[in-house]
């Protein structure tokens, strides 16, 4: 008995995780929905142009793509497609390098590593899905 109580803590565990991998990419639709003039502002503030088709076709992306990780089917292409959004993202709104030294050049800097991170975090949940294995040594 205790392998199967083990086992459904660890799948918990698991789906709890992915949710908190994909907090952001789910608060954030959820507000671009509740203000959808400020989606379309933002938009517009990096240049995205049409901003309304924009803003909608990011908060499906976010919303389904988020779906995908945390209930399994298509994980792995929803985890490199979520990365993959995350690194052009950072490129596009975090230009540290283009900010005098600084309060904001820190901040966009420190914000810049942790989408690094989470960018990351998505290949290795898709390396996981697909099974593939790193060549590292292990410790």
């Amino acid at each position: 008995m205790a392998p199967r109580a083990t086992s459904a803590w660890t799948a918990g565990l698991h789906r709890l995780a992915l949710l908190a991998l994909c907090a952001a990419y789910i608060q954030g639709p959820v507000t671009k929905l509740l203000d959808f003039n400020g989606a379309i502002a933002e938009m517009v503030h990096f240049g995205l142009a049409p901003p309304a088709l924009f803003a909608a076709g990011v908060i499906v992306f976010e919303l389904v793509a988020s779906a995908l990780v945390v209930f399994g089917p298509l994980r792995g292409w929803a985890a490199l497609a979520l990365g993959a959004f995350t690194l052009a993202a950072t490129l596009v709104a975090l230009r540290f390098w283009d900010l005098p030294p600084g309060m904001d050049r820190a901040m966009a800097t420190n914000a810049f590593f942790e989408h690094l991170g989470l960018a990351g975090a998505f290949g290795l949940v898709a390396l996981d899905s697909f099974k593939i294995k790193g060549g590292g040594t292990s410790a």
